[in-house]
């Protein structure tokens, strides 16, 4: 599997360098999700712009961080999406589940945004 890691302070941004998210990709994925929320992260920035086809074990690698995610009061965002897996997350009704961003700039002002949401809750408890 290729892909690169951007670690930064308030989160880490993942770039799957590979064609397609499938079956012989998905697992490898799924321990990298492991290892990273493992290892600290938070927030993670999933940049699928090389992607251009994801099966259902492609789509479970995805949920399988999202939950991981949302675990750690965190957030996955993905970004860079093709047509066909904007088509895929909205037949499969996952476009409303995930958060989903045009580019990684915004994807990165979303998790700083979120970031500073969990910082004014903390401080004030009945701030909602």
């Amino acid at each position: 599997m290729r892909y690169n890691i951007e670690k930064h302070e308030k989160y880490t941004l993942l770039s799957l360098n590979e064609d397609k998210l499938d079956s012989l990709i998905a697992p490898q994925l799924k321990s990298e999700f492991v290892t990273l929320f493992q290892s600290g992260t938070v927030n993670l920035i999933l940049d699928l712009k090389q992607v251009r086809y994801v099966d259902s074990s492609g789509l479970s690698a995805i949920l399988v961080a999202n939950r991981l995610a949302e675990n750690n009061d965190g957030a996955l965002v993905l970004t860079s999406l093709t047509d066909f897996v904007v088509k895929l997350l909205t037949i499969s009704r996952l476009n409303d589940a995930l958060n989903v961003l045009p580019t990684v700039p915004e994807a990165v002002d979303a998790i700083f945004m979120s970031e500073l949401e969990k910082d004014i809750r903390s401080e004030d408890p009945t701030a909602e």
